[in-house]
C-alpha cells in the first residue's frame, strides 16, 4: 500500500511533468473521437454532393461551395486559434472547436436550403480550425520520446479509419434515407460522435487545461490580434484563388497580394518581438531545419497525393461507369493499410527517423506507376479496373509511412510554448498545398481530357502527382543529410 503522501507526490510529480500522467492516454482518445468526427465528416459529403444537389435543388456553384468553404475557414482560423491555445489552454478551446462543429452538423443536417448549408458550412470550418491545431499541440504536450511516436501514430491510424469509413458509411446512410433525407444523415451522424467527445473532454482533461485567461496586463496583445488578422488574410487571399473554381481570371490578383500579406506578417511579427510582447509565431522556429524541412515535405506531398482520389473517383465513374457507392470502396484496402501503417511507423520513429518519410515517399512513387499500369492494362482490355484496388493500396501504406513520422519529426524540437501554433503553420501548409494541388492537377487532367480519352488524361493526372512526390522526396533527402550530419537544427 501506498501512503497518502507517497499519493501526494506522484500527483505532484504528474501535474510537474504530464508526460508521466496516465491521464494522457484518456486525452488522447478524446482529440481521436474529434479528429475521427471531422475527418469523417468531409469524406462523407464528397459522396453525398449529387444527393444534395437532388434534395435541395443546388446549383454548382452551391455545390463549390459546400466543399470550399469548409476549407477555407479551416485554413483561416489554424494558426490563430494554435496561438490562442498556447496562451489559453488548448483543452477549452478543442472543446469549444468541438461544440462548434457538432452544432454546425446539426443545422447543415436541418438545412431548408443550399445558403443556409454553405454557411453552416462555413461555420464547420471555423469549430475544425479551433480543435485541430489543439489536438496536434496536446501531444506535444503530453507525450515525449517512444510514446510521442506511439501517440501520432494512433493519430495517423485514426485518419486512415476515418477516411476508410467514410464514403462507405456515406453510401450506405443514402441509400438508407433515400434523396431527400440521406444527405442530411450524412452530417447528422457527427452529432453523437461530438456530443461523446465533448462530455469525455470535460470529465478528463484537467482543468488548467481547460481554460485560462492571458496574464494579468497583458490582455488581448499576448495574442497578438493584428499578427492574428494579417496571417488570416494573407491565408484567405492565397487560397481563395485555388478553391473558388469560378475561372474567373481577375480573382488571381489575390494572389500577389497574399504573398505581400505574408511579408508585412513577418514584419510585424519581428517588431511584435522586439517590443519584449508574445508574438503570434516564433518566427525562429524556421531556423530550425528539421522543422522547415518538415513543413516543406507535408505541404508537397498533400499537393500531390490528396488528388489521387478525386481522380481516381471521376474516372471509375465517369470513365468506367461505376456508381458512386462503388467508387467508396476503391480506397477501402489504401485507408485501412495507412491506418495499419500509420501505427506500426508511430512505434519506430525514434529508431528509423527521416528513412520511414522517405521509404514511404518511394512507396507512393511505386503505387502512382503501377496504378498508371492498370489504367493501360485496363484501357486494353487486359484488367479489370477493379485492379486499382491493389496498385493504390501502395499509397495507403505510404500515407502512413509518412504523415503521422513526419508530425513527429517536423514537432521535435518546436518549443512548447509554441506547440500549437507551430503544428498549425504545418496543417496551413498542408491546407494550401491541398488547394494548389487539386486545382493545378486536376486542371491538367480535364485539359488533357478535352483533347483526348480518359486514360490518358487519367496518366497525366497520375504523372503531375508523382512529379510533386519527388519533389518531396528530394527535400526528404536533404533533411536526412543533414540530420547525419548534425544541421537539423538546435533542439528545443
Amino acid at each position: 500500500m501506498t501512503s497518502p503522501e507517497t499519493d501526494s507526490a506522484s500527483s505532484s510529480r504528474s501535474e510537474a511533468d504530464p508526460t508521466t500522467n496516465p491521464v494522457r492516454w484518456r486525452i488522447l482518445f478524446v482529440l481521436l473521437v474529434s479528429i475521427f468526427m471531422t475527418l469523417v465528416g468531409v469524406s462523407i459529403v464528397n459522396v453525398a454532393l449529387p444527393s444534395i444537389r437532388t434534395g435541395l435543388g443546388a446549383s454548382e456553384s452551391d455545390l463549390q461551395w459546400v466543399l470550399s468553404g469548409y476549407a477555407l475557414t479551416f485554413g483561416v482560423v489554424l494558426v490563430a486559434a494554435g496561438r490562442a491555445g498556447d496562451i489559453m489552454g488548448r483543452g477549452g478551446l478543442f472543446l469549444i472547436g468541438a461544440a462548434i462543429f457538432t452544432a454546425a452538423s446539426v443545422a447543415a443536417g436541418l438545412a431548408p436550403d443550399a445558403g443556409w448549408l454553405n454557411i453552416a458550412r462555413f461555420v464547420q470550418g471555423v469549430g475544425s480550425g479551433l480543435l485541430n491545431p489543439q489536438g496536434l499541440g496536446m501531444i506535444q504536450h503530453y507525450f515525449r520520446g517512444d510514446a510521442r511516436g506511439k501517440a501520432f501514430g494512433y493519430f495517423g491510424t485514426a485518419v486512415g479509419f476515418s477516411v476508410a469509413v467514410g464514403p462507405v458509411l456515406g453510401g450506405f446512410l443514402i441509400q438508407l434515407g433515400g434523396p431527400e433525407l440521406g444527405w442530411r444523415l450524412t452530417f447528422l451522424v457527427n452529432v453523437p460522435i461530438g456530443v461523446i467527445a465533448i462530455v469525455l473532454g470535460l470529465m478528463w482533461f484537467p482543468r488548467p487545461l481547460i481554460i485560462r485567461l492571458p496574464r494579468k496586463g497583458s490582455g488581448l496583445r499576448s495574442l497578438d490580434p493584428v499578427g492574428a488578422l494579417l496571417l488570416g488574410l494573407a491565408v484567405l487571399a492565397i487560397l481563395f484563388p485555388f478553391v473558388e473554381g469560378s475561372g474567373d481570371a481577375r480573382l488571381w490578383i489575390l494572389l500577389p497580394f497574399g504573398l505581400l500579406l505574408v511579408w508585412l506578417w513577418v514584419g510585424w511579427e519581428r517588431r511584435y518581438a522586439r517590443l519584449g510582447l508574445s508574438p503570434m509565431v516564433d518566427l525562429s522556429i524556421f531556423s530550425t531545419r528539421s522543422y522547415t524541412n518538415g513543413i516543406t515535405i507535408m505541404s508537397l506531398y498533400f499537393m500531390g497525393i490528396t488528388s489521387i482520389w478525386v481522380l481516381v473517383a471521376l474516372y471509375v465513374q465517369e470513365g468506367d461507369g461505376k456508381t458512386a457507392l462503388e467508387s467508396g470502396f476503391f480506397g477501402i484496402p489504401a485507408a485501412l493499410l495507412s491506418a495499419y501503417a500509420a501505427y506500426w511507423a508511430g512505434s519506430r520513429v525514434a529508431r528509423l527517423g527521416r528513412k520511414l518519410v522517405i521509404g514511404g515517399l518511394l512507396l507512393a512513387v511505386f503505387g502512382l506507376a503501377l496504378s498508371i499500369a492498370v489504367v493501360i492494362m485496363h484501357e486494353a482490355g487486359h484488367l479489370s479496373v477493379w485492379w486499382l484496388m491493389i496498385s493504390l493500396s501502395f499509397l495507403g501504406l505510404a500515407q502512413g509511412t509518412v504523415i503521422s513520422p513526419n508530425q513527429t519529426l517536423t514537432l521535435a524540437q518546436v518549443p512548447l510554448d509554441y506547440a500549437g501554433s507551430s503544428g498549425a503553420i504545418m496543417q496551413t501548409g498542408q491546407r494550401i498545398g491541398t488547394a494548389v494541388g487539386i486545382a493545378v492537377i486536376t486542371a491538367a487532367t480535364f485539359s488533357t481530357l478535352a483533347v483526348s480519352s480518359w486514360s490518358i488524361a487519367i496518366i497525366v493526372g497520375f504523372g503531375s502527382i508523382a512529379f510533386v512526390i519527388l519533389l518531396a522526396l528530394l527535400v526528404a533527402l536533404k533533411d536526412l543529410r543533414e540530420r547525419n550530419q548534425g544541421r537539423a537544427g538546435p533542439l528545443r
